[in-house]
Order: C-alpha cells, then sequence, then structure tokens
C-alpha cells in the first residue's frame, strides 16, 4: 500500500502502488503536454488531434494546460467508421482494405486533421486497447500513429506501430505518452 493525497487534498492511506504507478505517468503526460504547448507557442505553430482508442486523452491533456486555445485547435475522437469517413474524410475503401487499425487509416486521419483544423502539426491515433478486439494480425495492444506536419514543402507524415502490453489503461496511456513524445520532436 501506498500513501496519496486524494483530489479533496485528504490523505489516501489506500492508495495501491498500481494507482501510485498511474499518477507518475499521469504527471509525465502533463509535463509532456506543457512542454509541447511551450514549443508551438514559441514557434506561433496550433496543433490537432484525431484519435480512437485513446478516446480524446490525448487532447484532455493538452487542453489541461492553461493558455492552451493559444497552440491547441481542434480535436476529434472517431471512434467508429463512420465517424473517421464523415468527420475526417478517411476514404470507405481504405478502412475495408486495411481495418481501422493501420497505417493507411492513420496516415488520413492524421491528415483529415491537419486539414480540417488549419493546424501545423497533426497526429491521429487507431488501436487495440482491449481486452477484446484482437483480430489475425493485430494483438491487443497494437496501435497506429501518425503525426503529420505542413511545411514549406507541404504536408509531411510521420508513421508508427507499436505493441503494448498490459491492460487497457496501460495501452491508452502509452499511446497519449507515444504520440505527446513524437509531437515534441516535430
Amino acid at each position: 500500500m501506498g500513501v496519496c493525497w486524494d483530489k479533496s487534498g485528504a490523505l489516501d492511506i489506500g492508495a495501491s502502488k498500481g494507482s501510485m504507478l498511474a499518477m507518475e505517468a499521469d504527471l509525465k503526460l502533463a509535463r509532456l503536454s506543457a512542454a509541447l504547448g511551450r514549443r508551438l507557442l514559441a514557434r506561433q505553430r496550433f496543433v490537432a488531434t484525431a484519435e480512437s482508442c485513446t478516446g480524446g486523452w490525448i487532447a484532455k491533456c493538452l487542453t489541461d494546460i492553461a493558455g492552451s486555445s493559444q497552440w491547441f485547435s481542434a480535436g476529434w475522437v472517431t471512434y467508429g467508421n463512420e465517424a473517421q469517413e464523415s468527420q475526417l474524410g478517411v476514404p470507405a475503401t481504405l478502412l475495408k482494405r486495411h481495418g481501422a487499425v493501420s497505417e493507411p487509416v492513420v496516415t488520413a486521419m492524421a491528415r483529415g486533421a491537419l486539414r480540417r483544423s488549419g493546424a501545423q502539426l497533426a497526429v491521429a491515433v487507431s488501436g487495440i486497447a482491449g481486452p477484446g478486439g484482437a483480430v489475425a494480425g493485430k494483438p491487443v495492444g497494437t496501435v497506429w500513429f501518425a503525426w503529420a506536419r505542413r511545411g514549406p514543402r507541404g504536408v509531411q507524415v510521420f508513421t508508427q506501430c507499436r505493441r503494448f502490453r498490459g491492460g487497457r489503461e496501460q495501452v491508452r496511456r502509452r499511446s497519449v505518452s507515444v504520440a505527446l513524445q513524437r509531437l515534441l520532436v516535430l
């Protein structure tokens, strides 16, 4: 058992090791978000998010930072295929051919977020957080990322597939961390 403070400021003697690790991880996400905000503000850039398995967690981390309206443009939570098609312009053919958890789909999500928001940077995430949902070649913990950057030579997109271990919450939290870390170096 650990010791921590609950939201009301009262001492919580019964905090588990797992909840303390989650709090540490959330503090890391807050630090990453603040660092990204400072960087975007200094460069006069805006960021947008297109999220599936993270359910808006990236946008939440970013907008938790005071003053984020100066560098956060927009966020989409497109959990279903129809939402990805209608809100981000992901072609139905890509979804049918590759599935929602795929490089072509996250690429289209990131491009769509960039195009529809007017931001200079975008991140897109789609994955299988679990405990169910695994399909052949895509086990639970599979997450695809795309980062798009608008520049003088047009739009560049960088993609990555990761396979995380752990439960649903761990997969999602780690996905948010990877998304933020890569945004920091774009």
